[in-house]
C-alpha cells in the first residue's frame, strides 16, 4: 500500500510544479505562412520583383522555433529530360537562381524589430551554419523583413501572410 500512496503523491507534485510554471508565450511566428511578394529593393530605391510576377512559398515555424521556408520563381525552367540528373545549363540556372529554401531555428526580438534565423541547412550551401539577423515589421497577419544586402547592393524583401 505504501508504494502506491508514494507514486499518487509524486504524480500529485509533478501536476502541480507543471501547473505552477506558465507555459512561455506562443510566437508570432509559430504557423504556417504563404508568400506574398519576394521583391528587391534597388540601390537606387526602385522596388522590383526578385522571384518573378508571382512566386510562391512557404515558412513554416513551429512552438520550438524551427522553421522551414521555400520561395519558388513561378518562370523556372521544366528540364526537358524530365530527369534533373539530365539537365542542361539554362535548366539548372534556372532551378538555382529561381528558388531559395533553407531550415533551422528562427527567434523574435520584438523590442529591436529583428529576426534571427539560425540556417542550418539552406540551398545556397554558403549560409549553412549562419545565423542572420532581418529588420522586420509584423501587423495584421503580414511579416514582411529586409534580407541582408546581396553583393550588389540590393536588399531581398520578403512579405508573407499567416494562414493559420
Amino acid at each position: 500500500m505504501k508504494p502506491i500512496l508514494v507514486m499518487t503523491f509524486a504524480i500529485l507534485a509533478s501536476l502541480a510544479a507543471r501547473d505552477a510554471f506558465p507555459a512561455p508565450p506562443q510566437s508570432p511566428l509559430q504557423g504556417t505562412w504563404m508568400l506574398v511578394a519576394a521583391d528587391k529593393l534597388l540601390p537606387g530605391g526602385e522596388r522590383v520583383a526578385d522571384y518573378g510576377a508571382s512566386p510562391s512559398g512557404r515558412l513554416i515555424v513551429d512552438s520550438q522555433g524551427r522553421y522551414s521556408l521555400q520561395i519558388f520563381k513561378s518562370e523556372r525552367l521544366r528540364f526537358a529530360s524530365g530527369d534533373k540528373a539530365r539537365g542542361n545549363a539554362d535548366e539548372y540556372e534556372s532551378a538555382v537562381l529561381g528558388s531559395s529554401t533553407h531550415y533551422g531555428t528562427v527567434a523574435i526580438d520584438a523590442e529591436r524589430h529583428t529576426l534571427s534565423f539560425r540556417i542550418e541547412g539552406a540551398s545556397f550551401p554558403n549560409w549553412e551554419g549562419a545565423n542572420q539577423q532581418r529588420v522586420y515589421t509584423l501587423s495584421d497577419g503580414v511579416l514582411t523583413y529586409r534580407v541582408p544586402p546581396r553583393a550588389d547592393g540590393a536588399i531581398p524583401i520578403s512579405v508573407w501572410r499567416k494562414l493559420d
